[in-house]
C-alpha cells in the first residue's frame, strides 16, 4: 500500500476523527527574536484546554513559525493506526478526494521517538512508496514525535516552504521545542477532558441513584443506567449482561447501535463478561474485531470494548459492558476507571432499591397479618358469640321456653351481628385513618357488654390510671389514657381483652371474670397490663388449638412485650396476662 508522507484525509465518514482548516496564509515576517516568536507559539498552543483546539493550535502555529505550505499532526494508535487527523493547507476538494488518513509507514515510519526527520525531497528517501490518488506533490519534509508521558502520541509532519528553500536547523530545533511544548499540552488537556468525563460520570452516577430511591421501576432504572454510560463514555452501544435462570450471563437491555444484535445474547463461561462479573474488577480492550478470543460473532463487530462489573459488598448484580465501532479510539485507563466507579455506585443503589422493595413488601405482609388477627379478634369473636346467642336459642326453644324471651336473645344476637359488621367497617376505615379510633375506655366497657351473652354473666372490669382506679364519669383520666396509648396499642389491648372474654366463654365453664387493665406511667418507661382471669376449670392438658393465643403472643412482640397464660394465685382458673411498653 502507497503510503502519504504528507497530510491528508477525508471529510466524511471514512475520516470522522479529521479537524480541517483552511489554507495558512503567508506567514508575516518575523521581526522580533525568533526565542519570543516561539515562547509566544507555545503559549498560544499551551492556552487551549480542549484537545481538539490544542491539536488544531499546534499544526497552525508549526507551519507558521517555519513557513510551511502543509502541516499535520497525527494521532496514532498502539499499532500505529491513525485515530486523529487534524491538518491545514490541503484545499477542501483534495481533502474530500483523499481515501484515509496516513498510517506510520513508509517514510513516515522514519520518524524518530526523538528529535526530527528533515528532509531536502522526500521522494528520493529509501522508504518513499510513492503517492496515492489525488495527493499534492511534495518535497521538503520535516517530521517530528509528539510525547505525552514519555509515549510517542502523534506525529508532526510539515512540507514545502512557501519561499521554495529548504526547512533548516532553525526549523528543526524550533519544531522539536515546540512539539515537546504540544506534549504537555497534550497531557494537560488530556486531564482536564478526563477531569470533565469524571464529573460526568459521578452526576449520571447521583442521578441514577436518586432515580432509584424515588421508587422507580427496576428495569426503567437499569435502561437509565445502560443509556447514561452510553452517552457519558461516547461510546457507541452500551449493554447489561445480568444473571438469568440457570445461571447464565445475558444481555437483557442493550441501547445504541447493533442494540437488537446483543439483546438476548448469552456471555460464552470463559469469557470476557464472566471475568469481570467472578473477579470484579473492570477490563478493555482496543478491538474486539481483532481479537481472537472473542467467541461471539456479533460482538466482533465492534472496535474498542470496557467491562465494568455492577458489584457492591461482594455482590456482582451484573456486568455494564460500553462499546465502540471499528475504527473509533480505544477506551483508556481513566475511562476505566470512572465507569467502574459509576457501575458500583449503580450496582449498590439498585440494591438498596431492591431492600426497600423488599421492605415495602414485608411491610404489607405485616399490615395483612395485622388485619387478619384485628378480623380475628375484633369481628370473628363477635360473629362466634352471636351464634353462642342462637344457639341458646335453639336449647330454649326445644324445651319450650316462653317466646318472648327468646325474642329478646334473637333480638340481642342480630344487634351483635350490627355491631360486627360495623368492628368490620372500623377495621377497613382504619386502613385509610389510622387516627380514628374510639377511646379506650369506651372501648373496653362495650366489650365487657357484650360479652355478657357469650358469659351468661356480666364479667367486671377494672380500668386503673397509674394504680388509681377510674370513676364511670372521669372524663379527664379517659382522656389521659388515650394520650398515653397511641391507636395501633389502644387496638391491641381491645384484641387482648376480646380474645381473652372469648376463650373464657368458650373453653372456662366459669362462674366470673375479671378484667383489670392498668395504665402506669408515660413513654417508653411506661407499661399497660391486661389481666383476664377467670374461676373456671384452667388450662386442658392438651390443647389442640392457639390461634387466638398465638395471637395476643404475636401483639405483644410487636411491643415489645409479654404474654402468659396460666393459673392464678388462687389456684384454681386461667389467668391470661399481656403487657406492653407505652409508645
Amino acid at each position: 500500500m502507497t503510503e502519504v508522507p504528507a497530510p491528508g484525509g477525508q471529510v466524511g465518514a471514512p475520516f470522522q476523527h479529521g479537524v480541517l482548516t483552511e489554507a495558512v496564509p503567508a506567514p508575516p515576517s518575523l521581526t522580533g527574536d525568533g526565542l519570543q516568536d516561539l515562547m509566544a507559539a507555545i503559549l498560544a498552543v499551551a492556552s487551549e484546554l480542549e484537545l481538539p483546539a490544542v491539536l488544531e493550535r499546534f499544526v497552525q502555529v508549526s507551519a507558521e513559525l517555519t513557513g510551511a505550505r502543509f502541516g499535520a499532526i497525527n494521532v496514532l494508535d498502539t499499532q500505529g493506526a491513525s485515530v486523529t487527523f487534524v491538518y491545514t493547507g490541503v484545499p477542501t476538494a483534495i481533502a474530500r478526494m483523499m481515501a484515509h488518513p496516513p498510517h506510520a509507514q513508509g517514510v513516515l515510519s522514519q520518524i524518530p521517538e526523538t528529535g526530527a526527520l528533515r528532509l531536502d525531497d522526500l521522494t528520493e528517501h529509501p522508504a518513499f512508496r510513492g503517492w496515492p490518488a489525488n495527493h499534492p506533490q511534495m518535497g521538503s519534509f520535516l517530521g517530528a514525535s509528539v510525547r505525552v508521558r514519555d509515549q510517542v502520541f502523534g506525529q508532526l509532519y510539515l512540507s514545502e516552504k512557501l519561499d521554495g528553500t529548504p526547512f533548516s536547523e532553525d526549523d528543526e530545533r524550533t519544531i522539536i521545542a515546540l512539539a515537546s511544548a504540544a506534549g504537555v499540552a497534550v497531557a494537560n488537556a488530556q486531564m482536564y477532558a478526563q477531569s470533565a468525563r469524571r464529573e460526568h460520570w459521578l452526576q449520571a452516577g447521583q442521578a441514577i441513584t436518586t432515580m432509584l430511591l424515588e421508587g422507580i421501576d427496576e428495569e426503567e432504572a437499569l435502561e437509565h443506567i445502560a443509556h447514561t454510560a452510553k452517552e457519558v463514555a461516547g461510546a457507541d452501544t452500551a449493554a447489561l449482561a445480568l444473571p438469568g435462570l440457570g445461571g447464565e450471563l445475558l444481555v437483557e437491555l442493550a441501547d445504541g447501535h447493533d442494540a437488537d444484535k446483543l439483546l438476548g445474547q448469552v456471555m460464552p463461561e470463559g469469557g470476557r463478561a464472566w471475568t469481570v462479573q467472578y473477579e470484579g474488577k473492570g477490563l478493555m480492550t482496543p478491538s474486539l474485531a481483532s481479537s481472537r478470543s472473542e467467541k461471539l460473532e456479533v460482538m466482533r463487530g465492534f472496535g474498542p470494548a470496557m467491562f465494568a462489573p455492577l458489584q457492591t459488598s461482594g455482590r456482582g448484580v451484573g456486568v455494564l459492558i460500553l462499546l465502540r465501532r471499528v475504527g473509533e479510539p480505544p477506551f483508556d485507563e481513566g475511562d476505566l476507571a470512572t465507569a467502574e466507579s459509576f457501575a458500583a455506585q449503580a450496582a449498590l443503589a439498585y440494591v438498596l432499591a431492591e431492600a426497600r422493595h423488599a421492605q415495602d413488601v414485608a411491610a404489607l405482609l405485616d399490615e395483612r397479618e395485622r388485619i387478619a388477627r384485628d378480623l380475628h379478634d375484633l369481628a370473628i369473636q363477635q360473629l362466634f358469640a352471636t351464634g353462642m346467642q342462637l344457639e341458646t336459642v335453639r336449647r330454649r326453644s326445644a324445651r319450650g321456653v316462653d317466646p318472648h324471651e327468646l325474642t329478646a336473645i334473637v333480638e340481642e344476637a342480630l344487634d351483635n351481628v350490627d355491631e360486627s359488621v360495623r368492628q368490620i367497617r372500623h377495621i377497613v376505615y382504619e386502613l385509610r385513618d389510622p387516627d380514628a379510633a374510639t377511646g379506650l375506655v369506651e372501648r373496653l366497657r362495650r366489650e365487657s357488654s357484650l360479652a355478657r351473652t357469650g358469659l351468661g354473666f356480666a364479667p367486671s372490669l377494672v380500668i386503673l390510671l397509674d394504680g388509681v382506679s377510674l370513676d364511670a364519669d372521669d372524663v379527664d383520666a379517659e382522656y389521659l389514657i388515650d394520650e398515653r396509648l397511641d391507636a395501633q396499642l389502644t387496638d391491641d389491648v381491645v384484641a387482648v381483652v376480646r380474645e381473652g372474654l372469648a376463650n373464657a366463654a368458650r373453653h372456662a365453664q366459669a362462674s366470673s371474670v375479671r378484667v383489670r387493665v392498668s395504665v402506669a406511667g408515660k413513654g417508653p418507661q411506661g407499661t399497660v397490663t391486661v389481666e383476664v382471669q377467670d374461676d373456671g376449670v384452667g388450662l386442658p392438658l392438651v390443647r389442640e388449638r392457639s390461634s387466638g393465643t398465638g395471637n395476643l403472643a404475636t401483639r405483644a412482640r410487636q411491643h415489645s412485650g409479654t404474654f402468659t397464660l396460666g393459673v392464678p394465685p388462687e389456684g384454681r382458673g386461667t389467668l391470661l396476662t399481656w403487657q406492653s411498653p407505652l409508645s
